[in-house]
C-alpha cells in the first residue's frame, strides 16, 4: 500500500477580509521607507492609503510638505475614530494570536507596539479635525488618485498593494503602480513588498517587466525593518522622463 503522507498544515497569515483602517508613525515610516526626514523639508510628499497614521501630522510639523490620501477621508472625524477602535481591535488580536508572523526588531512587545500605534492614529485624529480643510488629508484610492501628474517629490505606499495581494488581481497591481508613478516627479516607495503570510509577491517579477514597458523601472531595496516576516524590503519605482 502507498504510504500516506499527511498534508503540510496552511501557512498561518494574517487575515484580511477587507482593507484595514491601520496606521503608523514617522518613525516607522522612516524605518521601513529608509527616509532622512530632514532632506524632505520643502518637498511635496503624499502618502497613499494613509489611513490613521501620524506620518503626514509628524512631517508638516517638520517643515515637509505632505499631504495624505485614502477613501476614508471626508467621514467625520468621529466615524474615523470607530474605524480605528474596530479595526486596531481586530488587527492586534490577530497579532497576539499568531505570534510566529512577527519579528519584533521594533519594539519590545505587541503590547509595545499597540501603543505605539494608537498613539498614531490619535495623533492623526487630532490632526485630521484641524487641517482636512486645508487639503491636507484627501479622499481618494487607487488605482485613480485625484492628483495631477508629477504633483508629488517623492510618494509612499505602505501595507497596501501586495498585502492585499488576495484582494486585488495582477491588473489592479500593474494599474495601482503605474498610478503611483504618474503623480511622483520622483521616486514612488512601496512597503513591504510580501503578502499577509510574509512570502514574496508571487507576480513581482511580472509586475516589473509590464512597468518597465510602461517606462517605469523598479529595485528592490533592503531596509532596516522587519515588523512581520518578509517585510524587509521595498519596493522603488522610479518614473523615466516622460
Amino acid at each position: 500500500m502507498p504510504t500516506l503522507t499527511a498534508p503540510s498544515p496552511p501557512t498561518p497569515e494574517i487575515e484580511l477580509p477587507t482593507v484595514s483602517f491601520f496606521g503608523r508613525t514617522l518613525e516607522e515610516y522612516s524605518r521601513f521607507f529608509a527616509l532622512d526626514v530632514g532632506k524632505l523639508r520643502g518637498l511635496a510628499v503624499l502618502d497613499v492609503a494613509g489611513g490613521p497614521a501620524s506620518f503626514t501630522a509628524e512631517a508638516c510639523r517638520r517643515g515637509v510638505d505632505a499631504v495624505a490620501v485614502d477613501p476614508l477621508y471626508g467621514c467625520t472625524p468621529h466615524a474615523l475614530a470607530t474605524h480605528v477602535q474596530l479595526d486596531y481591535a481586530r488587527m492586534f488580536a490577530q497579532m497576539r494570536a499568531k505570534p510566529a508572523l512577527f519579528r519584533l526588531r521594533s519594539f519590545p512587545s505587541i503590547a509595545a507596539a499597540e501603543t505605539d500605534r494608537r498613539a498614531a492614529a490619535q495623533r492623526f485624529l487630532n490632526d485630521y479635525d484641524a487641517h482636512f480643510v486645508h487639503g491636507r488629508y484627501v479622499g481618494g484610492s487607487l488605482p485613480r488618485l485625484p492628483f495631477l501628474d508629477d504633483a508629488f517629490d517623492l510618494v509612499l505606499c505602505a501595507h497596501l498593494l501586495f498585502i492585499y495581494a488576495r484582494r486585488f488581481d495582477f491588473a489592479w497591481h500593474l494599474t495601482a503602480c503605474a498610478e503611483l508613478a504618474r503623480v511622483s516627479a520622483g521616486e514612488v516607495r512601496i512597503h513591504p513588498v510580501c503578502g499577509a503570510d510574509g512570502r514574496p509577491y508571487p507576480e513581482l517579477a511580472r509586475l516589473r517587466r509590464d512597468l518597465l514597458a510602461h517606462g517605469v523601472t523598479s529595485e528592490i531595496v533592503k531596509v532596516d525593518y522587519e515588523f512581520f516576516v518578509g517585510s524587509g524590503t521595498m519596493l522603488v519605482l522610479n518614473p523615466q522622463e516622460k
